[in-house]
């Protein structure tokens, strides 16, 4: 027997707010995430008991909500199998809670399309904020699209991969259409980081660039989750830079701009005619470097070469600093002056979390979502995405604004 008890929030709004189904198999939970969701005003909550052998929380709704938050079980592989059987474009937005240390979980959630995965035990802070992300974009709050990140590292290994790979990440679990462009031609490891089988490579799609639409060009990814596609090489292809024409990477990136919210491209350390374009083209440049003397002064050689022969400068680029750590002989201020530019962004130094994200292949946001170093990729997201959402105090009141009469 399915159970549903509907309770309208209990903030009254000027018109019907937007209906959020709470889904699970145990009556407590249900009841504390109802009592935690509806602090949030003009949301209307229900919740629905799944029992009796059954696993679909959507089974038998006479009208769809416009979110779905599902508590998984023990039987989370049913109760996502479940849901897969119904047609993407019939599932409501998902959010999942579950068990932390459930990686298998945790990456069945996001291939049937979960905007966000939070562990056990849930905090409050995290389930108003993936709420609210999810409540935009339900509403169609428009977001920044068709936007070029370009990373590079100062030095080789400085972290630009990692953070690439993460930023795209991040981005799409806010359920923008994403896609992580590896143009290491010879030796990228996006794939590797996430996981990812590639059937087709970036060579294929650059060769055969003028007869590709956006349909096409996404047949060409890999698929991590629904709104987050990879295209890179695969193992043991041999490419070079001069089997690439300029004009099949301005093609490219021309396409993917048209067919995707956001573009994320891992460059390789190096100036050519490649690195070149996308960097000219990008929207938002992230120069990634450590606090070491040959890092900074290898960041000072790159960042004059954007500025003066690429013309990159202002907001359009910015400094990251990874593996950050207070007591390094090179400070922040120390980078800041030699580079001439204001304090630069900093990851916080968590080599066992990444170390084992990577060879797992689980970006951080699902390994290690509350480790200090996935939040500081999540606020490079949300500075770019312009979502005040994440705070609690701004997020009542942006429900405030997007539900008011």
């Amino acid at each position: 027997m399915l159970n549903t008890l509907e309770t309208s929030s209990g903030v009254a709004v000027g018109r019907q707010g937007l209906r959020l189904l709470i889904s699970g198999r145990d009556a407590g939970v249900l009841a504390r995430l109802k009592a935690l969701s509806e602090q949030l005003p003009g949301l209307q909550v229900s919740t629905r008991q799944v029992s009796n052998g059954h696993t679909d929380p959507l089974y038998g709704l006479e009208q769809m909500p416009d979110m779905l938050l599902l508590h998984v079980s023990h039987l989370w592989r049913e109760e996502l199998g479940a849901l897969q059987q119904h047609p993407s474009q019939q599932r409501p937005p998902l959010l999942v809670c579950g068990p932390q240390d459930d990686r298998d979980c945790m990456r069945l959630a996001m291939q049937v399309g979960a905007r966000d995965f939070l562990p056990e035990p849930l905090l409050e802070q995290e389930l108003l904020a993936a709420i609210g992300r999810v409540a935009l974009e339900a509403r169609d709050v428009p977001a920044p699209g068709g936007q070029l990140i370009a990373i590079m590292n100062a030095k080789g290994g400085s972290g630009a991969t990692m953070l690439a790979c993460n930023l795209a990440h991040s981005l799409s679990a806010h359920g923008r259409r994403t896609l992580l462009l590896d143009l290491d031609l010879q030796f990228g490891s996006v794939a590797h980081c996430l996981d990812v089988q590639p059937n087709h490579s970036h060579m294929e799609v650059l060769q055969r660039i003028d007869e590709l639409d956006g349909v096409a060009l996404h047949g060409f990814c890999s698929h991590f989750s629904p709104t987050l596609d990879v295209l890179g090489g695969r193992a043991g292809e041999l490419c070079l830079t001069q089997d690439v024409q300029l004009e099949q990477l301005e093609a490219l990136l021309r396409l993917a701009r048209t067919s995707y919210d956001w573009v994320v491209v891992d460059l390789p350390r190096q100036i050519d005619h490649l690195t070149g374009i996308t960097l000219e083209q990008a929207d938002h440049v992230y120069v990634v470097l450590q606090q070491s003397l040959s890092h900074l002064k290898d960041a000072v050689r790159l960042v004059r070469i954007m500025r003066e022969d690429l013309g990159i400068g202002g907001e359009r680029l910015q400094l990251v600093v990874n593996r950050y750590d207070k007591s390094a002989p090179v400070s922040l201020k120390d980078i800041a002056e030699a580079l001439h530019c204001g304090e630069p962004l900093r990851l916080p130094n968590d080599y066992a979390v990444i170390n084992e994200s990577q060879n797992t292949g689980v970006p951080l946001g699902l390994h290690a979502p509350r480790a200090a170093l996935t939040q500081g990729i999540r606020q490079i997201a949300q500075d770019l995405l312009g979502n005040e959402a994440a705070a609690p105090g701004l997020l009542k009141r942006t429900f405030g604004r997007l539900f008011r009469g």
